[in-house]
């Protein structure tokens, strides 16, 4: 009785640690939108700046705001020495709202936002927000993977806390993990990659794309894992080096060094 009850206790310990890392990985990727407020006339206003948008429509930016409030959005190419181009702001339901035009998949602009307010003016970001473009991902496709990825870390934290406690079950833990990382990193994940940047795979040895190649290594090192165990159930140690492993690509912000056009070839590449 007292087993089943340590080992419920250490599925909601997994938990919620799985689920303080996803949304660790959530909000520091260059894809998280840039939120804020801004002070105008003793006034705090909200705002929400894009990161990414999908390609088959433009960007949507607002910014809470009352008619009296002007502004507008200069935006151009990234990495291009095109000149700046700027579309106004409008007021819509309580908003200031400014669309930036869509672009191809992997198609990067650069933008800051000006608000006007009684002959003053404020800029909402010191430096330039790059925003890129994506292609539209299906549910069908995006969802499963997202779980199974959940799903990965999650039985790679309780696998490496059934290694450390010399636990029986270690092995098919290992075997299980290894089986959503297949499905959710290698299968599905350059699914994904396909319907968003036209290429299934941009990582190593075709490409920089870091959030690949930290997927292989964790996939590796969970197959070297499963091997070891399989052979001898007692050398946990594996599982352990392999979960902190994983937990340490979990760690690495998702999308970075990621797919990128370049405006003046038509190319899309990796790791810049």
């Amino acid at each position: 009785m007292a087993k089943n009850r340590n080992s419920t206790y250490w599925w909601i310990f997994s938990i919620i640690f799985t689920l303080s890392i996803a949304y660790y990985q959530r909000t520091t990727g260059p894809t998280y939108p840039v939120r804020g407020k801004v002070t105008i006339e003793n006034n705090e206003y909200k705002y929400k700046l894009l990161t990414s948008n999908d390609s088959d429509k433009p960007a949507k930016i607002t910014i809470q705001g009352t008619e009296g409030i002007t502004g507008y959005i200069e935006f151009r190419k990234y990495n291009t020495n095109e000149p700046w181009q700027k579309t106004p702001l409008y007021f819509e339901d309580g908003k200031l709202i400014g669309e930036l035009p869509q672009q191809p998949p992997a198609g990067k602009l650069t933008y800051n936002v000006t608000l006007f307010s009684s002959d003053n003016s404020y800029v909402l970001t010191e430096d330039p927000i790059v925003i890129r473009f994506k292609g539209p991902v299906p549910a069908f496709v995006l969802l499963p993977h997202i779980l199974f990825m959940f799903l990965a870390m999650l039985f790679s934290t309780r696998t490496g806390i059934e290694a450390i406690r010399k636990g029986s079950k270690t092995y098919i833990y290992s075997l299980i993990t290894l089986i959503l990382l297949l499905c959710g990193g290698m299968f599905l994940g350059p699914v994904v990659q396909k319907y968003a940047f036209g290429a299934f795979w941009t990582g190593w040895p075709f490409g920089q794309d870091l959030t690949d190649n930290k997927t292989l290594v964790a996939f590796l090192a969970w197959i070297i894992a499963v091997i070891r165990l399989r052979k001898d159930n007692t050398k946990g140690g594996w599982a352990i080096a392999a979960a902190i492993i994983l937990l340490l690509v979990y760690l690495i912000p998702h999308s970075m060094f990621g797919s990128e056009l370049d405006y003046s070839t038509g190319n899309i590449g990796t790791g810049q």
